[in-house]
């Protein structure tokens, strides 16, 4: 071996072992790097050197393999800091040491709905969250004059801290509604209606529409049919607390006893059937103003409104039975 060749495996070594093991600051850098499932080792290496956590990503991929480690990294949500040497950010991310989880809450789910997301991303358990979000002492300190804190929840994407009660987490998704819906109640409302009975309404319409230009359309065929003492007939109503509404619903759903079966129960449910995003709430404020009484769903999700029974029946026929 040439004392050249030397020179460059033993100055290799050095570097190898200098990237390993001296951090690259004092910790005063800090970034949260997402490591999603499925994405590799080579994005997480990349989003560690642009933010200046590690000096090569390169020299992070390598020593993730020689260690076995590069297929053993944990998806998640991590907080680095340039004081973390290499070993210590694999240790971390093997170990799923996550500072904190994202958990998104999609539109119209109800707590039903949230609570087996939540358990299936293994956040927390079902009966847990379920428990807290019907606990009376939370809803009185949260001001919720209901049940549970069905409707309550906004629709957004969450990070979790590390150990955050099911209490913390609804909380938190309380106060965003809070916040939100003082912004979109913030102008003048279609009518003096309450907040819990616009809530509920808000719910419906979120569980009925799928294309958001609808929905202050469908707050119209209910409130026509609140003015003129029609049952509103909501679908999703017939099946809440039952199982989650996935467009149709069977005789024996229609049939069901439910105090928020709104087939058998005139006006509105006694409460929220899902949480609403911001365009249902917005619906219920401001509904349009039309003659329509009835809508049926088109096969594309879109619906199809109509002002008279004749009318609605002949679209029913048209878009139900074919």
């Amino acid at each position: 071996m040439t004392s050249l060749l030397r020179l460059f495996l033993v100055s290799l070594l050095v570097w190898y072992l200098f990237c390993l093991l001296v951090p690259t600051g004092s910790g005063r850098i800090v970034r949260v790097v997402s490591f999603p499932p499925g994405s590799g080792i080579k994005k997480l290496a990349t989003e560690l050197q642009k933010g200046g956590i590690i000096r090569s990503a390169w020299h992070f991929i390598l020593v993730s393999r020689l260690r076995g480690q590069a297929h053993r990294l944990k998806a998640g949500d991590y907080r680095f800091n340039d004081s973390m040497t290499t070993a210590d950010i694999l240790r971390k991310v093997e170990n799923g040491d996550v500072d904190f989880q994202r958990f998104t809450l999609p539109e119209g789910y109800s707590i039903y709905q949230a609570a087996e997301l939540l358990e299936q991303q293994h956040i927390l358990a079902r009966e847990v969250f379920l428990r807290a979000c019907g606990d009376p002492r939370l809803l009185t300190r949260l001001k919720i004059r209901s049940a549970s804190a069905e409707g309550y929840l906004y629709p957004a994407t969450y990070n979790l801290s590390q150990g955050e009660t099911a209490e913390q987490l609804v909380a938190q998704m309380v106060a965003n509604f809070e916040k939100n819906y003082t912004v979109i109640a913030s102008g003048p409302a279609g009518g003096a209606v309450l907040r819990h009975d616009l809530v509920t309404l808000a719910s419906m319409i979120e569980k009925e529409a799928v294309s958001p230009a609808e929905k202050p359309l469908i707050a119209s065929v209910f409130y026509n049919r609140l003015r003129v003492g029609m049952p509103l007939q909501s679908d999703p109503t017939a099946v809440y607390g039952v199982r989650a509404f996935s467009g149709t619903v069977t005789k024996a759903d229609i049939e069901r006893p439910s105090p928020y079966n709104t087939y058998l129960n005139p006006g509105l449910p006694p409460g929220p059937i899902g949480n609403p995003g911001a365009d249902a709430l917005r619906a219920a404020l401001h509904p349009a103003r039309s003659p329509y009484l009835y809508f049926v769903a088109r096969q594309d999700g879109t619906h199809q409104f109509s002002q008279t029974l004749e009318e609605h029946n002949r679209a029913v026929q048209k878009y139900l039975k074919h």
